[in-house]
């Protein structure tokens, strides 16, 4: 398989304006969700081997919200969107003003657990759909999952089974924040697709070649 991870600045500057339009379709949604402007950036966009990616989130002992997507459609494959406990709470008594947010022990509701799902299904069908309109590639998530628990405990199990069949996943770092205040939280949006997939959706942003 050709190494994805040696992209060329001008490709890793495709994969990135597609995200910041991706961010600029969520923030839309999120801004109606929550009532108040909001400004998401996409500050980086990495290509990474399966061996990164655990590194990248903070390791496997790392407490994590993680809502977890399957995509379908002409490139199928694996999506999570991963928060900290911190963030992932902050955000919901963003979207319920009030909900004290609470996602672990006998504390959690189910109120915070539905808000986290919309956020994530709405972040995430935004990304999927920039995605998809540059490289006229149908995918759509399907119904959000959430996991509560350790990096590694969560992604592990995942990643061994992907990686028998791919080998890379796309990083998206994701900030997002109110512009009263510029107060917000940091997430990752976490794309594996399948290995054909991987190979046509670059094919179709006309990414061929690799140092």
């Amino acid at each position: 398989m050709n190494d994805f991870t040696n992209l060329t600045n001008v490709q890793k500057d495709v994969l990135r304006e597609i995200g910041n339009i991706g961010a600029g379709n969520a923030a839309t949604s999120m801004a109606k969700l929550l009532n108040k402007k909001i400004d998401m950036q996409v500050p980086s966009v990495k290509v990474v081997s399966f061996d990164e990616v655990m590194e990248l989130i903070g390791g496997p002992d790392e407490l994590i919200a993680a809502v977890f997507f399957r995509i379908q459609g002409e490139a199928p494959g694996t999506v999570y969107f991963i928060l900290s406990i911190e963030e992932a709470e902050f955000l919901v008594n963003e979207i319920v003003p009030g909900n004290k947010g609470n996602l672990l022990g006998e504390t959690a509701n189910d109120f915070a657990i539905s808000a986290l799902q919309e956020a994530g299904n709405i972040l995430t069908g935004s990304y999927l759909s920039a995605l998809s309109d540059f490289t006229s590639i149908n995918m759509q998530p399907s119904v959000p999952y959430l996991s509560i628990d350790m990096a590694g405990a969560i992604l592990t199990v995942g990643l061994l089974e992907l990686s028998q069949v791919s080998d890379y996943a796309i990083i998206i770092d994701t900030k997002i924040n109110e512009q009263e205040d510029q107060k917000g939280v940091q997430g990752t949006f976490l794309l594996i697709p399948d290995p054909a997939s991987l190979t046509k959706l670059f094919h179709a942003l006309g990414i061929t070649e690799y140092d």
